[in-house]
């Protein structure tokens, strides 16, 4: 069997590099999220309620508690923490003494405690980088086709017509890229969400090979189309557990083993199961989506051809099933462990073993059962008939997000446009000026940009305020007031170059929003990326202290009461977080982030360089040049045919 060195390493290094996108990428928008001219400042999140230290510590966990001690504010702390967080996941990624449980314990912590210090944090951070998506390709396609609720697949499919069109759901993802793609397009991808996900547990190395490249092959498909942050970059790295070191060319083939009797039947036993398994999956593609190739016009069509009633029942049917193959899984690795333990000599290193196989080996049935309660969740009377041992234990460590339920969006949105909203400021509240994010769409003659890995958390918020009114997003009507305001920590979330904003001189007088919906050009309209069309009003004309203002911050309770405490600027940790954003605040997040890729890259590339110069010292090369001679034999080796007159070398 081969074994998992390389893609252990390979799985580590994929998550010390996820935790940089994330840290790096909140670093950057602090001032203007949660800094004290924010949106939402973070003082107002952790305010001590006279609890002993260790109850708040356990009720909310965040490193953010020890800020003042450092005499640096809730918004500096986080700053101080996205920084260190930043250096450590470099140094995993750079050296591998850093690849050790403790680091990756330690990035974890940075960033659950940044989740738990923020203002509504489950809503500014969609992406959690520490807690593992179980399942999270067969979780997404289940939200997509659960019952009750409209038929997303049948309109899905009924909206990609024949010819090129948007496909794999951009169309509906808060940072949408325009790619072409043919509808056959979700047909593959329900495929390789619902039917793939279960070969990662198949007994066949080649099924699961064929289940990983099919996940690569969408979430590759998905990062090039879209701007999902690093969520799709947190699944491939979830799929190198599908990988081994023969695969990654770390061992050598048997193709010289001798072929046995039993190595033949099991290769032919293999080829059977692989044989069945794509005729099955070719077989229900082509029944349940109901594909039709029509040969005259080499076109081919679709539809569905099963109920959300007949789908649920499905669901019903195999999700219990599926969780007794994650416990026959792990229940087959703690055996292999168990056995691997008991191959360990000397009583000292038998007794050190079992003590980690102990603690790791509870933690791993932990975090496993714990896991089953979100995945549970897409199947209702599963989720009830669930271990109610489970439910607590999940209950109990829910706060520290140790499992997620990773489903992205319930409903398809923008098959009738695509709904966004669009800020406008005035100085005089009849000439409207319209303001343009820098990632988001907005003006129709803009292209999509590039965006991944970084995630504009403003931009994003802005496509789910657009999916219902204001008051569902109270941060909205704060962003309203900054900008009358004309706090310059948010206009940078807005647009990077100040010159930009057309409010750079003065802030506007009025602002008010507007919602549009928007589509993708057709192929023949030249100079524009997007058409749109006027909605309704989204939020109303308002000026500083205007009434309609003022109540809604009371309502929400967003009104500054207090000023933030100051705080000595003499400090020098606080002067050295001073130093840090100046030298940084000048670049985008994308320049910045893909800046921190391509220097990672370029040190690995040197790094790989120079470990392969041949070392004089080598041992493996010295017991090869020195291989002493066989000592029961007593027949001195004959000296070799050659030309060459030099003496043998003396031997050292």
């Amino acid at each position: 069997m081969a074994g998992s060195r390389l893609p252990r390493r390979l799985f580590l290094q994929g998550v010390a590099a996820v935790f940089l996108f994330a840290f790096a990428s909140l670093y950057t928008q602090i001032p203007g999220l949660y800094g004290p001219e924010g949106i939402l400042p973070a003082r107002r999140t952790l305010r001590p309620q006279g609890k002993a230290r260790w109850q708040q510590l356990w009720e909310r966990p965040t490193l953010l508690w020890e800020a003042p001690r450092l005499g640096l504010d809730t918004a500096q702390g986080l700053e101080l923490l996205s920084l260190l967080g930043s250096l450590l996941a470099l140094g995993a990624l750079l050296l591998r003494r850093l690849c050790h449980p403790l680091t990756y314990l330690l990035l974890w912590a940075a960033y659950l405690s940044a989740c738990q210090g923020l203002p509504a944090a489950g809503d500014w951070l969609p992406g959690r980088a520490g807690g593992p998506p179980e399942a999270a390709p067969l979780e997404q396609a289940v939200r997509d086709l659960a019952p009750r609720r409209p038929p997303l697949l049948a309109r899905a499919l009924a909206a990609v017509s024949p010819h090129v069109r948007l496909g794999c759901g951009q169309a509906d993802q808060p940072l949408p890229r325009v790619v072409g793609t043919h509808w056959l397009s979700v047909v593959a991808t329900f495929l390789i969400e619902v039917a793939v996900p279960p070969l990662f547990f198949a007994p066949t190395r080649r099924l699961r090979l064929a289940a990983f490249y099919c996940q690569v092959l969408l979430q590759v498909l998905i990062i090039i189309t879209g701007n999902y942050n690093f969520f799709n970059l947190l699944t491939l790295v979830l799929t190198t557990s599908l990988l081994d070191d023969k695969h990654l060319a770390a061992e050598p083939g048997n193709s010289h083993c001798k072929k046995t009797p039993a190595f033949w039947l099991k290769a032919l036993l293999s080829l059977l199961l692989e044989l069945t398994v794509g005729g099955l999956l070719a077989y229900g593609t082509v029944h349940y989506f109901g594909l039709d190739v029509d040969w005259e016009q080499y076109t081919v069509h679709s539809r569905t051809t099963f109920t959300f009633h007949q789908f649920s029942q499905w669901l019903k049917t195999v999700t219990l099933p599926t969780m007794w193959l994650g416990v026959a899984s792990l229940g087959w690795e703690l055996l292999t462990a168990l056995w691997r333990w008991t191959q360990v000599r000397g009583w000292l290193q038998k007794l050190w073993a079992a003590v980690q196989l102990s603690i790791f080996g509870t933690a791993t049935v932990a975090l496993f059962t714990i896991s089953l309660v979100p995945y549970s969740y897409m199947e209702p009377s599963t989720h009830g008939r669930l271990w109610t041992g489970a439910h607590r234990l999940f209950g109990t460590v829910e706060h520290l997000q140790l499992a997620n339920s990773y489903g992205l969006f319930r409903r398809m949105t923008g098959l009738g446009g695509r709904p966004e909203v669009v800020l406008e400021g005035s100085y005089d509240g009849h000439h409207w000026t319209e303001i343009e994010f820098m990632y988001k769409p907005g003006n129709v003659s803009r292209p999509p940009p590039v965006v991944v890995p970084h995630q504009p958390r403003l931009d994003w918020q802005m496509w789910f305020a657009a999916l219902g009114p204001h008051t569902h997003s109270p941060w909205f009507t704060r962003l309203v007031l900054c900008l009358l305001q004309g706090k310059e920590p948010v206009i940078l979330l807005i647009q990077n170059d100040v010159a930009r904003y057309p409010f750079h001189k003065q802030p506007p007088n009025f602002v008010r929003a507007q919602r549009y919906k928007y589509w993708f050009s057709q192929p023949g309209e030249q100079g524009q990326w997007w058409r749109r069309q006027w909605v309704e009003e989204f939020f109303p004309p308002v000026s500083l202290g205007d009434p309609t203002l003022d109540m809604l911050l009371r309502q929400f309770g967003l009104q500054d009461k207090s000023p933030p405490r100051a705080r000595s600027s003499s400090n020098i940790l606080t002067q050295a977080l001073h130093w840090i954003r100046r030298q940084l605040s000048p670049l985008e997040a994308p320049t910045l982030l893909w800046g921190l890729i391509l220097t990672v890259g370029a040190i690995r590339v040197v790094q790989a360089l120079l470990g392969h110069r041949p070392s004089r010292s080598c041992p493996a090369a010295r017991e090869k040049n020195h291989r002493p001679a066989p000592k029961d034999s007593g027949v001195t080796p004959a000296p070799t045919n050659s030309s060459s007159s030099q003496p043998p070398q003396r031997r050292k």
